[in-house]
């Protein structure tokens, strides 16, 4: 289990985070939500071991994850940033491969079971058509799978993702978080996706965790989460509920 622990950060006399617990469970899609500025990409970071805490800690299966070496932590979580590292040079197959790092020696040449989790990382994330192209050239949807699968090739049980939808049009953003949402049922992956769309997040994700001026307002499964009182709270905006005319759902509506 990935955890949270009384997590404090603190940058050039600003709180980032302010007492911030919480759990990441096994096999479940978590939905970070809330304003710009509520420390969502903070916590994220921290979560991925690329933010150091002022105080508290972050644990991974009871282990303090500033006891694993940079590999092993990196065999364990893969962490997407909002900004994507320029591979413009790439082509979709040596992007993917790249996830391969943690579980090679230096300078060591890609193994035969390196090929093999690069192959499955593209037939998953449908990616195979395109992995000879250059990533420059793909559309929004097709780069979003592409940086998806190269986390995939990391081959973790945690994948920590910071807006991946951010930069996609409504066609794109459902392709990809029905695709986030079949790894963790089929797949049995952990997922920690940042999004600011509330419905998308109720309609896939099994729990929200809400933050507000750097501390947790709500944690709870999607049918506590969407309540008018939490969500005014959430977001300082009156919305009302409607059901989904197929699934049923609780849709939110300002």
């Amino acid at each position: 289990m990935l955890r949270a622990n009384q997590l404090t950060i603190s940058r050039q006399g600003n709180t980032l985070l302010d007492n911030v617990s919480c759990e990441i469970d096994t096999n479940q899609l978590v939905a970070l939500v809330g304003h710009n500025g509520s420390g969502k990409s903070t916590l994220i970071k921290a979560l991925a071991g690329e933010m150091a805490s002022s105080s508290g800690n972050v644990t991974l299966d009871e282990h303090s994850i500033n006891d694993y070496g940079s590999k092993e932590l990196a065999r364990q979580m893969a962490y997407l940033p909002q900004q994507l590292p320029e591979a413009a040079g790439f082509t979709v197959r040596e992007l993917v491969m790249l996830g391969r790092y943690p579980h090679q020696k230096w300078l060591q040449k890609p193994t035969q079971i390196d090929k093999e989790k690069v192959s499955q990382a593209l037939k998953l994330t449908q990616t195979e058509a395109f992995a000879d192209r250059i990533t420059a050239t793909l559309s929004g949807g097709e780069r979003a799978r592409a940086w998806l699968a190269m986390c995939l090739a990391q081959d973790t049980r945690y994948l920590l993702l910071d807006e991946p939808l951010a930069a996609l049009d409504m066609h794109y953003q459902i392709e990809v978080i029905q695709l986030i949402r079949r790894l963790v049922d089929e797949q049995g992956l952990s997922v920690v996706i940042i999004i600011h769309d509330i419905n998308l997040a109720a309609q896939y994700a099994d729990r929200i965790i809400a933050l507000k001026n750097g501390q947790v307002c709500h944690n709870g499964d999607i049918a506590s989460t969407m309540q008018p009182t939490v969500l005014r709270d959430i977001f300082n905006v009156d919305m009302q509920l409607l059901s989904h005319p197929i699934t049923g759902q609780p849709v939110a509506v300002a």
